[in-house]
């Protein structure tokens, strides 16, 4: 059986070691690539984008992928999308690999909002004035227009200065401790995080609960659906159940939109920063 894990988490690391140490069980890894460091993953792996639903249709076809685990970040909305339109195509089992999503608990100061717009724009409601962004770098032209506020911006990467002026940078990666995110919060005075609802480590919600600073919590996008499973274990039972040898690999099928090959697919492997 050959599978492809699109990776980008703990959890798809993770899995690409287990299955990468059952017999009978190749592992091809894909990542975007969209950070320096590179995590080391079980199997080959790949780095960079697809070329669209097209480019993803094409690599399974010629890879002969029998299975395909969708294990990306739970934003990376643009690939997952992109897996399960391909996999439909082909015919090919897909499975999602989502970490369960941070639910408030007594005590947390919480705002829903729907994207990181909706988050920039709460804020002077929220009276905020000293606030932590742990959204990634993406997005952070969404905050560009706030007066009065002070951004503390954490992530993976660095990030140019110009696309948030006069805020602090703070590059650093996961996992941090509720001491660490404390002595954060604290050092900078933050009165407001701002954060996507990534699931996994919690300890910044927890040290914001106990600081009772409010957080605004970006909803994740909707998923395309299919089996989904939470947990390692889970993944592994489905993969089991899949025999290849009761169908076909999927034949080639003429591209209509050979000229979008060179778009790159949005990143998928975006960790929580």
């Amino acid at each position: 059986m050959k599978v492809l894990v699109l990776a980008g988490t703990a959890e798809g690391r993770a899995l690409s070691h287990r299955l990468d140490a059952l017999p009978g069980v190749e592992v091809v890894v894909s990542l975007a690539g969209r950070t320096s460091a590179v995590a080391d993953h079980g199997g080959t792996v790949r780095v960079g984008g697809f070329g669209g639903v097209e480019g993803l249709e094409r690599t399974l076809v010629a890879e002969g992928i029998d299975a395909i685990v969708d294990a990306t970040h739970p934003f990376a909305a643009t690939i997952s999308a992109h897996a399960a339109e391909a996999a439909g195509r082909c015919g090919l089992p897909r499975l999602a690999f989502e970490r369960p999503p941070w639910r408030p608990r007594p005590g947390d100061r919480w705002t829903d909002v729907a994207d990181v717009a909706e988050a920039a724009r709460v804020l002077p409601a929220l009276g905020a004035t000293r606030v932590l962004l742990t959204i990634g770098r993406a997005e952070l032209g969404a905050f560009a227009d706030i007066d009065g506020v002070h951004f503390v911006v954490r992530s993976i990467e660095a990030v140019e200065e110009q696309s948030l002026g006069g805020a602090v940078f703070i590059r650093a990666r996961g996992l941090f401790s509720i001491a660490d995110e404390l002595t954060l919060l604290e050092r900078h005075h933050i009165d407001t995080v701002v954060t996507k609802n990534s699931g996994g480590d919690d300890a910044k919600l927890v040290a914001a609960r106990q600081l009772d600073i409010p957080v605004v919590m970006v909803r994740r996008p909707p998923c395309p659906g299919g089996t989904t499973v939470d947990n390692l274990d889970a993944a592994l039972r489905w993969l089991h159940s899949i025999d290849p040898r009761q169908r076909d690999h999927p034949r080639p099928r003429p591209l209509d939109r050979l000229d979008r090959l060179d778009r790159l697919d949005q990143v998928h492997d975006e960790i929580r920063p």
